[in-house]
C-alpha cells in the first residue's frame, strides 16, 4: 500500500471514528433532551395520538376527547361548558400550549407520566393510559357565581374554611377553551389576544388589585394580636375629622366625619370609617402590619395547583408613616386577589386557622388507583382563636347592620366585610367593589371573595355592598343550602 492511501485510509478511519463518537453521544447523553425539547412535533403528536385523560367535577368529566380528521393529531381536547369552568380547566391547545389544570397535569391527562407506566408499557416504551384530575370545584357554587357576574366584568373565588377546597373560581369575561384546541385556530387565538387577552386573564388567582377596605380585616387582626385593640366595642380615641400622619392631607370617611369620630371598632368596621384603621396601622408600622398579611398568604405563591402569580402583595420596602396609614384601608402598594381574600376571611372562620387552599382533590391513574392526594393539607394557626372571634363578631354587625346586608342567607350565619378601592391616575379609572364573606349553617362553612371591574352602574353607586355582596349571597346560598 502507498503513502498516499494509507493516509488517506488512516483519514476515512479517523471520520467513521468521529461519526460513532457523535451517534454514541447524541444517543446515549443528548437522545432525552432532543425528545422532551418544546420545539419536538413529535411530542405535541403524540400527546394528542389517543384520547386525553378528564378533569372532573363532582364525579363529572367536564372535559373529553374528539377524534379529528387530520394526518397528524388524532384527537383534539373538547369541553362541557367551557367558558363556566375555563378559570379551573385553562385550555389544551395542539398549537397554543396549555394553561392552569391542562397545563399543571399535561403529562398525567396525555399518559406521559411515569407513574402512569405499567411493567408492559415500561419494556415496549408505549404511552400510558391517560389519568385524570379530580377537582374541589362545587357545580352548584361555580354556576351560581357564573350567573350572577354576568353583565359585569369582575371575579369570584369560594373556599370552604375547614378542608381548604377551593369550591369556586370564576371570571368573567371567560372564554371557550374548546375554540382554541386544535392546529388552525389561529382566527380565534387573536380574538382571545385582543385588548391583552383581557378574555383569558385569570382575575381570580393571578390579578392582585388594590382590597380596599376589605384589607381592613387584616389590619383589625394586627391591632388585635398586638394588643392594640381588646375591646371591639370600646369607643377608639380617633378623632374625624382626621388628618393621615405625617401630612396635611385629611382622610374622609364615606359615613362622614360625625359617624366615625370617636367610635369603637365594631362600629368602623360597619361604617368602614377610614380614619379608625388608618390610625392603627400608623400605630402598628410597616413591620407588624406585614407580619400579619404574610401570615395570610401576602407575598407568598399560593399553589393550587395553578399558581398565583404574581402574588398578593403588602410593601416590603420601606415606607413613610402616611403610606403605612394607607395600607391600613387597603389602598397604596397593597394588592389582592379574590383568592387571597377569602383565604382571610377563611382564616378567621376557621379559629385563627387558615387551611392551605387547593382546588385538586386526587390525581389518579386510568384505573382509580392515587397518584396524588391533596386530602391532608397543611394549615397553620395565623392568628388566636379569640382574635378570629372578635372579627367574626364585627364582620356579623356588617351583613346585619351594615353594607353587607345583601349578602344575608336565610336561617345562616352570616358576616361580610364591603371594600372599594380607588384605582387610576387621579382616580380616573371606575373603583373596584369588593365584598368579603362567610356563611355557615348546618355544620357546612363557607369563605367569598368578590371584586367586580367593571359595571354599567353609575359611578356614584359602586360599593363592595351594591354589586358584589348579592354576589356573595347567591354563592353562600347555592352550599349552605344543599
Amino acid at each position: 500500500m502507498n503513502k498516499t492511501i494509507r493516509r488517506a485510509s488512516v483519514f476515512c478511519l479517523l471520520l467513521v471514528l468521529a461519526l460513532l463518537v457523535r451517534v454514541t453521544w447524541v444517543q446515549a447523553y443528548q437522545g432525552q433532551a432532543l425528545a422532551d425539547d418544546k420545539h419536538n412535533r413529535r411530542n405535541v403528536i403524540g400527546q394528542f395520538e389517543n384520547p386525553l385523560g378528564n378533569i372532573i367535577v363532582g364525579g363529572e368529566a367536564i372535559t373529553g376527547s374528539e377524534k379529528t380528521a387530520g394526518k397528524d393529531f388524532g384527537y383534539k381536547r373538547t369541553y362541557v361548558d367551557g367558558p363556566l369552568y375555563a378559570p379551573v380547566t385553562g385550555y389544551s391547545s395542539q398549537a397554543y400550549g396549555a394553561s392552569m389544570l391542562e397545563g399543571v397535569y399535561k403529562n398525567v391527562l396525555n399518559g406521559s407520566d411515569s407513574r402512569l407506566k405499567t411493567v408492559m408499557d415500561t419494556l415496549t416504551n408505549k404511552r400510558a393510559a391517560p389519568g385524570n384530575v379530580l377537582t374541589t370545584i362545587d357545580k352548584d357554587v361555580q354556576k351560581a357565581a357564573y350567573d350572577a357576574l354576568q353583565g359585569k366584568q369582575g371575579a369570584a373565588v369560594a373556599v370552604d374554611p375547614a378542608t381548604g377546597e377551593i369550591l369556586a373560581v370564576v371570571n368573567n369575561p371567560s372564554f371557550d377553551p374548546g375554540s382554541i384546541t386544535g392546529a388552525t385556530d389561529q382566527k380565534a387565538w387573536d380574538a382571545l389576544s385582543a385588548d391583552k387577552g383581557k378574555a383569558m386573564e385569570n382575575v381570580a388567582l393571578r390579578k392582585p388589585q388594590a382590597p380596599g377596605s376589605t384589607f381592613k380585616l387584616v389590619t383589625l387582626a394586627a391591632a388585635i394580636e398586638n394588643g392594640l385593640v381588646t375591646d371591639i366595642d370600646q369607643q377608639t380615641g380617633i378623632p374625624d375629622p382626621y388628618t393621615i400622619p405625617g401630612t396635611r392631607t385629611p382622610l374622609p370617611s364615606e359615613a362622614g366625619s360625625a359617624a366615625c369620630n370617636n367610635v369603637s371598632v365594631r362600629t368602623a368596621l360597619r361604617l368602614s370609617c377610614n380614619n379608625v384603621f388608618a390610625e392603627l396601622a400608623s400605630k402598628l408600622g410597616q413591620d407588624k402590619m406585614r407580619a400579619t398579611a404574610e401570615k395570610l398568604g401576602f407575598n407568598t405563591q399560593i399553589d393550587t395547583p395553578v399558581r398565583t402569580n404574581p402574588p398578593s402583595r403588602y410593601p416590603s420596602k420601606k415606607m413613610s408613616i402616611d403610606q403605612v396609614a394607607q395600607t391600613g384601608i387597603g389602598q397604596f402598594d397593597v394588592q389582592a386577589t379574590p383568592l387571597q381574600m377569602a383565604m382571610v376571611t377563611a382564616a378567621i372562620e376557621n379559629g385563627g386557622k387558615l387551611v392551605a387552599p387547593h382546588m385538586v382533590s386526587e390525581v389518579t391513574d386510568a384505573g382509580g388507583n392515587v397518584l396524588e392526594s391533596f386530602k391532608d393539607p397543611k394549615s397553620q394557626q395565623v392568628m388566636k382563636e379569640r382574635t378570629a372571634s372578635m372579627i367574626r363578631d364585627a364582620m356579623r354587625t356588617v351583613a346585619t347592620e351594615g353594607g353587607g346586608k345583601p349578602a344575608q342567607v336565610s336561617g345562616a350565619e352570616v358576616g361580610g366585610k364591603t371594600g372599594t378601592a380607588q384605582r387610576g391616575v387621579n382616580n380616573s379609572l371606575a373603583p373596584l367593589a369588593w365584598f368579603t364573606s362567610y356563611g355557615k349553617a348546618n355544620g357546612k362553612q363557607i369563605a367569598v371573595a368578590v371584586v367586580i371591574e367593571n359595571s354599567d352602574t353609575d359611578r356614584s353607586e359602586i360599593g363592595g355592598g351594591k354589586l358584589a355582596a348579592p354576589i356573595a349571597q347567591k354563592m353562600m346560598q347555592a352550599w349552605l343550602k344543599k
